[in-house]
């Protein structure tokens, strides 16, 4: 009783921060459905924030702006409350935003001390990417190429990647035309059918926000593939250029036994 009351307190504290905007109130609604949801759950508000703010970013950067403390918040209590394999979307969400430049360094800074901790994450300036990209790891040099078990494994996951979710596809085709027709919005008519489409709504939102969280993580692995074969391939034409050197050189040495060997004879 005492942390409801306790919950309650902030709840209604950090209500009257909020500006009256409605973006306001939805940055607040979002912050606190985050702490209520449960594990499972939470990553995928999370793909909701990226499917908005990068949304939101192509009519102006207010909202994103304001969003960034409770984004930094979100991460740092997702983070606390997840698994390594969680972190690595989150981790892959971030990397996107820096692609993008979707927010500001410091925010960044921000995001990745409270996905990463003390751990000081290094930024690859573009000349050591261009740099590894040019030339082969210590991993993947002739004499220790990529694993290729390495490379079945990254293949067999891509088998259930979200572009071949046949079932989630289903879902999302079958999704009630309320929900994709504003024209619809006419036939609310109470409170209790504006609240059973708020739900139809949020639902779908949920439902496209987890696939389209997926489907950034599908493109992350299938570069990752990309520059893994690329590797490999790389790797193994340097081998093959080597072994082929060495076999003319040993024809050129046998083929000197031999005109040897003729004048010894005559």
């Amino acid at each position: 009783m005492k942390e409801a009351a306790s919950e309650q307190r902030v709840t209604a504290k950090e209500r009257k921060k909020a500006n009256g905007s409605p973006e306001s109130f939805h940055i607040f609604k979002y912050k606190i459905r985050v702490k209520r949801s449960k594990p499972n759950r939470k990553l995928t508000f999370l793909y909701l924030a990226n499917d908005v703010i990068q949304n939101s970013k192509r009519k102006g950067p207010e909202f994103t702006k304001d969003f960034a403390p409770v984004i930094v918040e979100a991460f740092k209590h997702v983070s606390s409350e997840s698994d390594e394999s969680c972190k690595k979307h989150l981790g892959r969400v971030l990397s996107i935003w820096e692609e993008r430049s979707v927010y500001e360094n410091d925010v960044l800074e921000q995001l990745r001390q409270a996905l990463y901790g003390d751990r000081k994450v290094r930024k690859r300036t573009y000349e050591q990417i261009k740099v590894d990209e040019n030339n082969c790891s210590p991993r993947s040099s002739p004499t220790d190429p990529p694993q290729t078990t390495d490379l079945i494994r990254a293949l067999q996951e891509l088998e259930n990647a979200a572009s071949g979710d046949a079932a989630v596809h289903q879902r999302i085709a079958s999704l009630p035309i309320e929900v994709q027709d504003v024209s619809l919005l006419d036939r609310i008519t109470d409170k209790e059918s504006g609240e059973q489409l708020s739900k139809m709504v949020d639902d779908a939102c949920m439902l496209l926000a987890d696939y389209n969280g997926r489907l950034a993580a599908e493109i992350d692995d299938r570069k990752q593939l990309t520059r893994m074969l690329s590797d490999f391939l790389r790797c193994q034409k340097e081998f093959l250029a080597e072994k082929e050197h060495k076999l003319e050189l040993l024809l050129q040495v046998v083929d000197m036994d031999l005109s040897s060997n003729d004048v010894t004879i005559r």
